[in-house]
């Protein structure tokens, strides 16, 4: 079956910076756009950052346990190959990028294993990004 790309609207205080962040530190193509928001191709998906006041969850995520890390709250992402997911990694590490949670292999050796790294927009929305060498194991129990 294949995948219907997802579209996802966001809040962002500083739509410049975020415009930057989108396009330039993770290389994704710009649609269409006003003075208030812009679409981008995430990764085949459609994200559209719209300008708006800053929210509580944008200055201090919530945070959940997972596999030894605290994970912030609410978050999106892509669950990307293993390749794409190691190049942005080293994408993202060779501009610096201050991570919430570095790229490590989580739930390693059990179901489930996963690549997965998280960090924030400059407007303090979470993101994440995982991949599985065996995608069959993305709902694996």
């Amino acid at each position: 079956m294949a995948l219907s790309p997802f579209h996802l609207a966001i809040p962002v205080h500083d739509l410049a910076a975020a415009r930057h962040f989108y396009g330039e530190v993770f290389g994704c193509a710009e649609g269409r756009s006003s003075d208030h928001w812009v679409d981008f191709d995430f990764f085949g998906h459609q994200l559209v950052i719209h300008e708006a006041p800053k929210m509580a969850h944008q200055e201090a995520a919530h945070r959940n346990p997972v596999d030894g890390h605290d994970v912030p709250v609410p978050h999106f992402g892509v669950v990307l190959d293993w390749v794409t997911w190691e190049a942005l990694a080293d994408r993202l590490q060779a501009r610096e990028t201050r991570f919430v949670i570095e790229p490590y292999v989580r739930f390693k050796g059990q179901v489930g294993e996963q690549a997965t790294m998280f960090l924030l927009d400059p407007c303090g929305n979470a993101l994440e990004f995982k991949a599985f060498k065996d995608i069959g194991q993305l709902f694996a129990k």
